[in-house]
């Protein structure tokens, strides 16, 4: 795959406290496979590399008012969501919501706000930032692998973006969860790539 870092963005998803660092409201769901993977050392080093090879960096947290009104009558909110309220997860302005601090935002990255769901594209300005610096090629780390990177995927791939996966850079609530969705749906809407064989494609040098 040609992978010209001037026309790529790394899309970095939910790297906040409450998944990534020991007392996160949500990091013991996902602790196990981030430690099988390495994902957030895998993850810190994509980003710093793809930042040497020129790429656009793109950070997409999660927040929610406190109370979670954004989500409408909570006691009707059901499936993931309903856990993020019930965990007390990912509140603005909370230690939890920030993003951690191995994948801190550099000068240059860009930040894109207003993330409510799964889909990084759905609430925010992302697929604007994405155009706005001829963006063909999406790569995308986080959390989660079976929802919110997959979803983001979907969304990429239907808008017509060439999307890479990065299968080790991704963390789920089990393995088993993790590796069905890098098995049977990352390969129909993305190229699914480890993070050596990213830096390779991204060319930087030594």
């Amino acid at each position: 795959m040609d992978v010209n870092p001037e026309r790529t963005a790394v899309v970095l998803i939910e790297y906040q406290n409450d998944f990534t660092t020991e007392g996160g409201a949500l990091h013991g769901a996902v602790k196990e496979v981030m430690d099988e993977t390495g994902m957030l050392e895998r993850s810190r080093r994509v980003a710093d590399e793809a930042r040497r090879a020129g790429a656009t960096i793109v950070h997409a947290p999660i927040s929610f008012a406190e109370g979670y009104g954004e989500l409408g009558d909570p006691d009707k909110v059901y499936g993931i969501l309903k856990g993020v309220i019930d965990s007390n997860a990912f509140v603005k302005g909370t230690w939890g919501a920030e993003i951690c601090d191995a994948m801190t935002p550099a000068s240059g990255d860009i930040v894109v706000e207003g993330k409510r769901g799964l889909d990084a594209f759905a609430t925010t300005n992302l697929d604007f930032v994405l155009r706005s610096n001829d963006i063909q090629t999406v790569i995308l780390g986080g959390f989660l692998t079976n929802c919110c990177v997959e979803s983001t995927m979907r969304s990429g791939y239907e808008n017509g973006y060439q999307v890479i996966t990065l299968k080790d850079c991704v963390a789920a609530t089990s393995t088993a969860e993790h590796e069905n969705a890098l098995s049977y749906d990352y390969p129909m809407f993305s190229v699914p790539m480890s993070a050596a064989d990213l830096i390779t494609e991204l060319g930087v040098p030594a």
